[in-house]
């Protein structure tokens, strides 16, 4: 009698540690990506913490935006100018344009806002500190992450910021034409000026290419952006009879 061959003993695979506690495992990795996130977060949050305090004081150098265009340009046009080579009609004109309750507001015009919701359009409910957040720190576009962090920056600039500060940074960085930045590249590029030099008439015919400068045109205004222009120049004289231009005017 022979005796049965026993079938030859197959070694089980050494599992690895997600195969013995999967679940384990999971949590484990979990943690991870939620600690690197949170990391990644804090560089972020530190970064325009930074830039921030900076540009307090510092003029910005470039914003992405104008990168961009500079790139699809061959080049662009912006020239840095200190406040007191500004004329104040023109800071006048913009702030009537674009944003009459400037100096009345933390940031956001929660009245605009309102308005914007009721007649269910987007435009006249962004102010120019939310404009100049996303001019200077972030990125063009009406995605809902840019939003957010406009959302999230605008408070902290109008905290650590004055309201000259932000309207000088946003006269120096705003569009005015294509591939023109600042009002001194505008006022030359339109008038052969410098902002120093603009009347009210030719800062109101800045404002009033803002916020479509690609589709308007300062030096040959159209009908359109002549009766604009008019109700600026009335606007920037309101502003700066009932108080709403205290916060940026010049101080006797």
């Amino acid at each position: 009698m022979t005796n049965a061959k026993k079938p030859a003993s197959r070694k089980k695979p050494v599992a690895g540690p997600e195969g013995i506690f999967p679940r384990l495992w999971q949590r484990v990795s979990w943690l991870s990506v939620r600690w690197w996130a949170a990391r990644i977060l804090a560089g972020i949050t530190a970064l325009y913490a930074a830039l921030i305090v900076v540009f307090a004081f510092v003029p910005p150098p470039i914003n992405f935006y104008q990168i961009g265009e500079a790139w699809r340009l061959g080049g662009i046009e912006k020239d840095w100018v200190g406040w007191d080579e500004i004329a104040p009609e023109i800071a006048l004109s913009v702030v009537a344009a674009e944003d009459a309750n400037y100096c009345l507001h933390w940031g956001f015009d929660m009245a605009a806002i309102r308005v914007a919701i009721e007649e269910g359009e987007g435009r006249g409910a962004s102010t120019l500190s939310q404009q100049m957040v996303k001019n200077t720190f972030l990125w063009h576009g009406r995605n809902w992450l840019r939003k957010a962090a406009e959302a999230a920056l605008t408070p902290v600039v109008e905290v650590v910021w004055t309201k000259r500060r932000i309207l000088h940074v946003y006269l120096n960085t705003v569009e005015f034409d294509e591939g023109i930045f600042g009002v001194q590249a505008a006022a030359q590029h339109y008038f052969g000026v410098d902002a120093r030099d603009l009347s009210a008439l030719q800062s109101a015919r800045l404002a009033a290419v803002l916020p479509d400068p690609k589709g308007r045109d300062a030096a040959e205004p159209s009908s359109f952006v002549r009766s604009r222009t008019k109700s600026i120049m009335a606007g920037a004289e309101t502003i700066a009879a009932d108080g709403r231009a205290d916060c940026f005017a010049p101080q006797d």
